[in-house]
């Protein structure tokens, strides 16, 4: 008898945006400086009317699936230039709308330069949490996020992150998000970033492929410049266990390691639950596909005329929801997989690869076997202390077999911006 198909999961993750323009012109930015440039065609910002849709579609998805649940992500562009009183009035609209039996996490991502005391003040009111960029020291940030005259925006970061820093507005910070740059001091810009006491980090690889390669990754398995990278930074922080905020790649690799479920898309193959919304109300697939060929997120939806289920139904979704499933057969064999779960699915797109454009490994294959051996190597030196069966409780690069301990997953990985 033929298996049934899984049925697809339902979203549990909305990422909105708010606003399709920004006040900076970062170097490396997946919506304006990638393949695609769909967002020459958006509305500058979101229409009342769009808003008050997206919200009732998320509460429809809400109350058709029983979730208990939402994550809703602010998101641009740059967020922040909606406006206060867009925001505030989109997070009222959402809060009414979802059923009473749903709670609502919303959360916004902004570089942080036009955060001020009344933003905060209204995102306390509303419970909206914030995370911002920060790439490092000025010299390390400045290097690629500047404004479209060419300033530097990491005076104006750092004086946003100052006033987080109160006690008053604490609460609202959930973390700092960074960009990989393999060229920089790992350890200086690790300690530059402890120095704003952030209560996470969210370290992310540069979006890129086996087309269109990120910096200093070239196609040598002998060279790892990310992981040479984020090995000292993983030292400096496992070192410091119980001192140190919360990693959310290092959480992860640690969790799978010893037999628990990633908490993120970017390692251990978890299932996409994220739908994506533009400032015209079109539903779309994840927008890190933007840096893979034009077109690649969108689907032909729009709020104003589809439910969330006709994207769930989309094959792209599918395809991120697939797991082990829809890895290259290279991947699927490979005694890591368990840990890396093929990493990240954008970076895994190749053009030209016979209609499977994404059935390949990742353009990082070197860099996560590296880094999750050397992971794998300090967790089982510490888990005889922990009361386990050391190594034999970790996977390891030569381990095709479950772990003995389970760790709940990272559930907190943050959408990059």
């Amino acid at each position: 008898m033929p298996e049934h198909p899984r049925p697809p999961l339902p979203f549990r993750e909305f990422l909105v945006k708010v606003h399709s323009r920004c006040n900076l012109a970062c170097h490396y930015c997946y919506v304006y400086e990638s393949a695609d440039r769909g967002w020459r065609s958006q509305p500058v910002g979101m229409a009342p009317a769009t808003a008050g849709r997206i919200v009732r579609r998320i509460a429809e998805h809400a109350r058709g699936h029983a979730l208990p649940s939402v994550r809703v992500i602010l998101h641009g562009g740059e967020p922040l230039l909606a406006g206060g009183e867009f925001l505030a009035r989109f997070v009222r609209g959402l809060r009414t709308a979802l059923p009473a039996a749903t709670r609502a996490e919303v959360a916004l991502q902004t570089n942080g330069t036009l955060l001020d005391e009344p933003l905060l003040r209204l995102c306390r009111t509303e419970g909206i949490r914030i995370g911002v960029s920060l790439d490092g020291p000025p010299a390390v940030h400045d290097r690629h996020r500047r404004d479209p005259a060419g300033r530097g925006s990491h005076a104006r970061v750092a004086g946003a992150l100052r006033l987080l820093a109160r006690p008053e507005h604490r609460p609202l910070w959930a973390g700092l998000l960074t960009t990989v740059d393999p060229s920089t001091d790992p350890l200086a810009t690790y300690e530059h970033l402890l120095s704003y006491d952030p209560p996470a980090l969210t370290l992310i690889l540069p979006l890129g492929n086996w087309t269109v390669p990120p910096p200093g990754r070239v196609p040598d398995p002998t060279r790892t410049p990310y992981a040479d990278w984020l090995v000292p930074v993983f030292d400096r922080w496992y070192a410091s266990a119980g001192r140190a905020p919360r990693v959310t790649l290092f959480d992860s690799v640690i969790d799978l390691l010893l037999g628990g479920d990633s908490g993120s898309e970017a390692i251990g193959g978890a299932p996409s639950r994220l739908a994506v919304i533009d400032t015209d109300g079109s539903l779309t697939l994840s927008d890190h596909l933007k840096t893979t060929y034009d077109g690649a997120d969108r689907t032909g939806l729009s709020v104003h005329r589809d439910p969330f289920d006709a994207l769930l139904r989309h094959p792209g979704v599918a395809a991120r929801q697939a797991g082990r499933a829809g890895l290259c057969a290279g991947c699927r064999a490979c005694p890591l997989v368990a840990v890396c779960g093929g990493g990240h699915y954008p970076h895994r797109y190749r053009e030209g690869s016979g209609g499977a454009g994404h059935d390949n490994p990742s353009v990082y294959c070197p860099d996560l076997v590296r880094f999750i051996g050397h992971v794998a190597k300090a967790v089982a030196a510490d888990v005889p202390a922990a009361g386990g069966s050391g190594a034999a409780a970790v996977r390891t690069p030569g381990d095709r077999g479950e772990g003995a301990v389970r760790t709940p997953g990272d559930r907190g990985a943050g959408h990059g911006g």
